[in-house]
């Protein structure tokens, strides 16, 4: 089980940011903007967001396993045709496919590990399947960019497309047999409708707080990893995009916040941490704007680790907020999500092109701030905000 839902993180996130490392290579070979560039990012984080809850409502009645193959196959299939697009309008189109297919695997696999292994064991399976998504991501990333300085965009792409096809494998191999499933059956009690519970999470602002936070937070943080190979490549930095994709790097300090942030929330409360690790993108953010490589790498770590802190902070504090509709709960914490990640990934662009970096900076900045207002507003006395002396925050 371990290495299955490490394998299946590696095989979606890799695949689903691949491009976010060539976006230089791509903007110059298909002769558009910097924003246009980025569209082939957020074409898969929204059809991601708009699927997940289909397939919440697929491995209800369906079962785990074979959603999450069925997804992992359709993604497979996808990531290899994309780049292969003949045009920008096709190369978008199969963006989204692929984004739809790679949300089966974030809607599922967290319900899966919980059915089937023991609660000893869960914790260690659910870090291993992060760790994946992480290292996915970075791996994506790192392998696509340098090769796509050297043999262009689509080959850089192609070899990630075809490891994450390995990955893939590895888990049709290994993901164990369903053991704890018990399906939906249409009409039962356990089968209430979906409307129903979607807006039960809907009416708890609460949730909705978290939710922006999911939204906002991820919107500012993708829009920082799309144009930062723009503004390296380009004066006074001038570095070639086989460097500049090493500061994809700064993603291993969010490895680290995330796991400390669960830690100290045990100790202090959930509220706090959310708050500070806000705080914390916002410094990183505002040191990245000085026209000097090692404050900017400086302010990206800070950045990075923020944004995981607060990420791992709010998705993990949505279970315990939840009266009905658990996993369309999280279903709707990963819409915000990759829908946050969607538009201003691509929104933040267009500061990008009117005012350069201090454009992104400011934009990015906006989108932090209104998310720790909301926070303090509404998350304030909610179960978990503050330590309650002689309890755990679970």
């Amino acid at each position: 089980m371990i290495l299955a839902l490490f394998a299946a993180g590696v095989a979606t996130f890799s695949q689903l940011y691949s491009l976010q490392g060539v976006l230089p290579q791509l903007a110059a070979d298909q002769r558009v903007s910097e924003s246009q560039a980025a569209l082939t990012v957020s074409a898969a984080t929204l059809g991601l967001a708009v699927s997940v809850i289909f397939w919440s409502r697929v491995a209800d009645r369906h079962g785990r396993r074979s959603s999450m193959r069925a997804a992992l196959a359709g993604a497979t299939v996808l990531g290899l045709l994309v780049p292969l697009a003949p045009t920008f309008e096709v190369l978008l189109g199969l963006r989204l496919l692929e984004g739809v297919a790679l949300g089966g695997i974030p809607a599922v696999a967290m319900a899966y590990l919980t059915e089937e292994v023991s609660a000893r064991a869960a914790a260690v399976a659910a870090g291993t399947y992060i760790s994946g998504t992480t290292l996915g991501g970075l791996f994506g990333r790192l392998v696509a960019g340098p090769l796509g300085d050297v043999i262009g965009w689509r080959g850089g792409t192609f070899v990630v497309a075809v490891v994450a096809a390995v990955a893939a494998g590895v888990f049709f191999l290994l993901a164990p047999g369903p053991q704890g499933f018990v399906p939906v059956v249409r009409h039962s009690e356990r089968d209430l409708p979906l409307l129903s519970k979607l807006l039960a999470c809907l009416k708890d602002s609460r949730l909705v707080a978290l939710y922006a936070q999911g939204g906002l937070l991820m919107g500012g943080f993708v829009a920082v990893y799309n144009y930062l190979g723009f503004r390296l490549e380009a004066p006074p930095f001038l570095i070639p995009a086989a460097l500049s994709s090493l500061l994809f790097l700064a993603y291993l300090s969010g490895t680290w916040s995330s796991a400390q942030s669960g830690r100290i929330a045990a100790r202090v409360g959930r509220l706090p941490v959310l708050l500070v690790s806000t705080a914390i993108m916002l410094v990183g953010l505002a040191v990245t704007w000085a026209d000097w490589l090692p404050s900017v790498i400086v302010g990206l770590l800070l950045f990075t680790a923020g944004f995981f802190g607060a990420h791992a902070t709010a998705s993990g504090w949505v279970p315990n907020l939840v009266k009905v509709g658990r996993a369309q709960a999280s279903s709707l914490y990963n819409l915000a999500y990759y829908g946050g990640s969607s538009l201003f990934g691509w929104a933040v662009g267009l500061a990008l092109q009117w005012l350069g970096w201090s454009g992104v900076v400011a934009a990015v900045g906006a989108l932090i701030l209104v998310a720790g207002l909301i926070a303090l507003a509404l998350l304030r006395g909610a179960p978990g905000a503050e330590r309650t002396p002689g309890t755990r925050v679970g």
